[in-house]
């Protein structure tokens, strides 16, 4: 595992963005994790975020797009944070966009925020993480009206690696049903593999209870 996938699991659990116990998500699963990225909050917490997804996508896409599409709301920050980071470590220019959730009909009219996209744009989407499918759901649609753009891939911070709406995990059907790659920065499996017994600021965050719950459910929900 890459050093700064490391990095980026214990990041995650020093700012409350990852957390283990008992947690019920939307779909109703009962889960023992939990990961929320409207914890992060700061400048330092958004600066090292957006330079851990521009080093995944650069890993698993490289740098040949010319946007970053952050869907609404998390995704805006998101895509912000990582254009960023793209200049300062590989000195290259991506645009951001994000959509809003109603259409503005005066002064920057429209659905689209930063910059608006055009005919052979090449398009990467950026997302906190993925259950369901159902955000792309409604982001596919408005990338696609903007004109004839090609959509690289799509990556996530953490892919959670549960079945979807099928057996297959929410980031394979996704691939399968739009025709482009996802990704993730780390999976579960690799958090479990970095975290099990290994302590965060003086604490074991995964221990044998927590592990064997993990386990479990992923004897029920795993793809």
């Amino acid at each position: 595992m890459n050093d700064y996938k490391k990095e980026f699991i214990e990041f995650m659990v020093q700012c409350d963005v990852l957390k283990f116990g008992d947690f019920t998500l939307k779909s109703g699963r009962k889960s023992p994790f939990f990961m929320n990225a409207g914890a992060y909050v700061t400048g330092a917490q958004l600066r090292k975020l957006g330079r851990y997804y521009a080093m995944a996508i650069h890993e698993k896409f490289g740098d040949d797009f010319d946007v970053l599409f952050g869907p609404a709301y998390k995704g805006i920050p998101l895509s912000v944070a990582c254009v960023i980071a793209f200049d300062e470590l590989y000195g290259k220019e991506i645009k951001y966009c994000s959509n809003r959730k109603e259409i503005k009909d005066h002064g920057d009219k429209g659905i689209l925020l930063g910059s608006n996209m055009k005919d052979g744009d090449r398009v990467v989407i950026i997302e906190d993480v993925t259950t369901s499918g159902k955000s792309i759901e409604e982001t596919f649609p408005i990338i696609k009206v903007q004109g004839n753009v090609e959509i690289k891939g799509m990556m996530v911070s953490l892919d959670r690696g549960e079945k979807g709406k099928g057996e297959k995990s929410a980031l394979s059907e996704i691939s399968d049903l739009y025709g482009f790659p996802t990704g993730a920065i780390v999976t579960m499996k690799e958090v479990i593999e970095h975290l099990y017994n290994h302590e965060v600021n003086g604490k074991v965050v995964i221990d044998d209870d927590i592990k064997k719950r993990i386990d479990a459910y992923y004897e029920e929900y795993g793809a």
